[in-house]
């Protein structure tokens, strides 16, 4: 088992799914983010019990939902520099979109990894906001 598949498992058996504890409505996908430019072996992984990603409350009440994806740098520790937070794909919704930007300096990752070593590199982390009263099956 790899060492990706194995935080992965250890993450899931631990409860993560990176949902705040009242509302189960935050989450990032797959607790692994999405490969970019950079040539790491592994992607980070996010490492979260329970994501510091708040859903506004007002959109929550209005039933909105929405997916936005950060292009994050973290070093080699798998801490995110919180300068380096963009939103590289915009959820439509400027109160998300602001969510995941305050909530991303926050997130914890194990590092990138390139020949088992780690490294510090760009990367795209998806983060979906969705309404717990309008899931029909939990995810």
């Amino acid at each position: 088992m790899s060492r990706r598949e194995l935080l992965t498992v250890l993450a899931l058996a631990a409860g993560f799914g990176c949902s705040t504890p009242d509302d189960g409505t935050v989450r990032l996908t797959s607790g692994t983010a999405v490969a970019s430019s950079d040539p790491a072996d592994q992607p980070p992984v996010a490492v979260n019990p329970v994501s510091p990603v708040e859903y506004p409350a007002a959109l929550r009440e209005q039933g909105i939902e929405g997916r936005v994806v950060l292009r994050l740098y973290a070093d080699s520790r798998g801490t995110v520099v919180a300068e380096s937070c963009k939103v590289a794909e915009s959820s439509g919704y400027p109160a998300l979109d602001s969510a995941a930007m305050t909530g991303a300096p926050k997130l914890r990752f194990s590092p990138a990894l390139r020949n088992g070593r780690p490294v510090a590199g760009a990367f795209l982390q998806p983060i979906h906001f969705r309404n717990p009263r309008t899931r029909s099956t939990p995810q």
